[in-house]
Formats: C-alpha cells, structure tokens, sequence
C-alpha cells in the first residue's frame, strides 16, 4: 500500500571516522542540511551520543536550535532523544522551545538508547532503559496535552505539581516516533501511543519479509490500547550513496565505508558480527550481500519498490547518513536523489508524464499546424513588403 507523496530525509548519527577535526566534521553536518534545505528533503533526524568516538552530537536539540537558523523549510528531528538519560520534565520543555523556535518545523524521536557504553557511564542498567523510556514517554505526552499541574513518582525522577509554562506551538504537540531496531519492544511502545516509527530497513538478523511482521506488533499492540497506527508515519533506515554507475559509487565510498563497517559495526560497538574481512574487501561484500543500496537513481527506485513490497507500504525514506565519501561525492549522491528518485515516489512526475504523452499522440498534426502557421506568417510578411499586393 504505498503512500500517494513519499517523505525523504536523512538520519544524522552522524558517523565521522576517527582521525579527523570534529569540529569541521560537524560543519559539514549543518553544510549537507543547508543543502538538502535547498533540494527539498522533507526532514533530518539527529542522532544523541556520548561515547565510542563516531557519534560526536551529544544534544540533538542544541544542533536543531543551530540548524534551524540556517535552514528554511526542512524539518528537524531528534533522531533520538534517549529517554532514560534525561528528566522528563526537561525533555518537554526543551522539545516544546524547539517547537516554537522553529515554528512548528520540530520532530520529537524518543528512544532508549542505543549505546551501551553511554547508559554504563550513567550507571543504567541496560535492562532498564526500555521500560524507563516507555514510563518517560507516557509523562512527557501528559505534560504536552494536560494543563492541570502533574504529580508523579518513579524509581528514577519525580514530578511535584509539575507543568510545562510554554505550552506546543504545534497542537496538540509535534509529532512523535519512536525508534525501533532489532526488539519489538519499539514498535510496542508506537503502538501504546500511536507514534510515528523510525526503523532500519530490515530488522537486524532478518530478511526484508520480516517488516510486514515488525509493523503488525504496533498495528496490533495500538488496535489494544485504542489507538491507531498510521503507515505514513512510518520511515525506514537505509544505507545510500549514489552515482553515474555502480562502480563508480562503490569506488567512492570503498575505503571509508570498509571503516565504517570494520571499526565502528564490528570493532566499536559490536552491533555486527566479525566478518573476518579487511577494509579494503569489506564495502564490496556488504554492498553486493547486505542491505545497502550503493548504485545509481534506478537502483534505489528498485530498492524503494522492494521494501515497499515486504513491508506493505511506508511513508518515509530516511538515508542513514554515513560520512563515508568526499563531500561532493556525498553531495552528488543526494543531488541525484532528488533529481531522479524522489519525483518517482512523490507524484511530481504524472502530469508531465502525461502531458507529453498526449502530445506525441497528434505530432503529425502539430507538424502540419507549425507548418501553415509558418506559411502563413511568410504570406502575411510578403503581402506587407508588395505595394501592388
């Protein structure tokens, strides 16, 4: 069931590799958003991280506050609030400033954490995370839509006749996902709110088949608790980069996207198992046996098309953001996106399409048409330079 005008956007961890000047790594962060702000993009979700070494935005929201600044249309997510780390009372009304500063263009993405090297400096229990997010969420959408002061005990904050003085710009508040990855745990908790989803292309340690299945744990856990999902509030993760061949794009990204893959997946956070493989072998084996998509515009549409297929139909396409080529390729790569993929997806093309069509049906009569008005202009000229005519 695809959605009849398709979002794209992007999700910033970011993923900088080691060795490199944070700080101009975070300028090109607002540079590539400004950038996308000019080719259309619909959002960009921002990542939240305080350990491992890739991963150099500890608050989404003080980079949102500075991108919306230098943005003017593009929507900015939390891509995600890590709930477990923070107050809920602070959360709301940092999300709730967001939300006027930008005039509405805030997106609030909660989840539990990704990190475990993050809540272990926190002294959290990594088994505690998803239900501290879940209890933070329910309080945090109290203090959105109730006016009425909140009081509230938890093992782990407290609330005292509690309010937010600045009320959502957005009514009744910006909108909200919630991430989901590997666990059904987040699409349970999308479900108990009836939030928007944020998850990777394929569930980790799964086939594409297995997106439909992820997205009826939150049909299901929302038709329970009287709530309603919605598939255009659901964006999928994938790895992209794009060029004028498949050669050409994984030449670009081979070497860093190798590091990306062996230090950061493999080497840092343990998120995949070890390969065995070398930098230089290890873009290629995931390009052709993994789930990116490294090709050109038309294999990104095939790409779309097959997830759209497995997963019965979502609403947003977010690129996970990989700083994984030189900046014009990356740049490049995002152009062609919006020049050749997005308009397949967002019914920008149909009456061109069409148009067109409907022309070259007649082209025989438009000759003869062009051909007697040409005439007819040269009879017209002639009679005016002709004093007997």
């Amino acid at each position: 069931m695809p959605v009849e005008k398709m979002r794209f956007s992007i999700f910033l961890a970011p993923f900088h590799p080691l060795g490199e000047n944070p700080t101009l790594a975070l300028e090109r962060d607002f540079e590539l958003i400004e950038r996308l702000d000019a080719l259309g993009y619909d959002e960009a979700w921002i990542g939240e991280h305080h350990s491992a070494g890739w991963e150099t935005i500890a608050s989404p929201e003080v980079f949102i506050a500075a991108a919306a600044a230098r943005t003017r249309h593009i929507k900015l997510g939390t891509g995600v609030v890590s709930l477990p780390y923070h107050h809920p009372l602070m959360v709301a009304d940092r999300m709730v400033l967001l939300d006027h500063i930008t005039r509405g263009r805030v997106l609030f993405g909660v989840g539990p954490g990704a990190l475990p090297t993050d809540a272990l400096m926190l002294g959290i229990d990594p088994n505690l995370q998803r239900p501290r997010m879940n209890e933070a969420l329910a309080v945090i959408i109290r203090l959105f839509t109730e006016v009425e002061p909140i009081t509230y005990e938890s093992d782990w904050f407290s609330l005292r006749n509690a309010r937010l003085q600045l009320r959502p710009f957005t009514k009744p508040h910006m909108p909200i996902a919630v991430a989901a990855v590997q666990s059904p745990a987040g699409m349970v908790a999308a479900g108990e709110n009836g939030a928007g989803v944020l998850t990777m292309s394929v569930p980790r340690g799964k086939t594409a088949a297995a997106l439909a299945d992820f997205w009826n744990i939150a049909e299901e856990t929302a038709a329970t608790h009287g709530k309603t999902m919605d598939r255009n509030e659901w964006r999928v993760v994938l790895h992209v980069h794009l060029a004028g061949s498949r050669k050409e794009a994984l030449d670009q990204i081979r070497h860093r996207a190798g590091r990306y893959r062996i230090e950061y997946s493999e080497g840092t956070t343990g998120s995949a198992q070890p390969s065995g493989l070398g930098v230089a072998e290890a873009a290629e084996h995931f390009v052709t046996q993994g789930d990116w998509c490294v090709g050109t515009p038309a294999d990104l549409i095939a790409k779309i098309e097959e997830l759209q297929h497995y997963s019965g139909g979502f609403g947003g396409l977010m690129v996970q953001a990989v700083d994984w080529a030189d900046a014009e390729d990356l740049h490049h790569s995002y152009d062609l996106l919006a020049r050749y993929v997005m308009p397949h997806f967002q019914g920008s093309l149909a009456g061109l399409e069409a148009s067109r069509a409907d022309a070259s049906q007649i082209t025989s009569q438009l000759r003869e048409v062009r051909k007697e008005a040409l005439s007819k202009a040269q009879a017209d000229y002639a009679a005016t330079r002709d004093p007997a005519g």
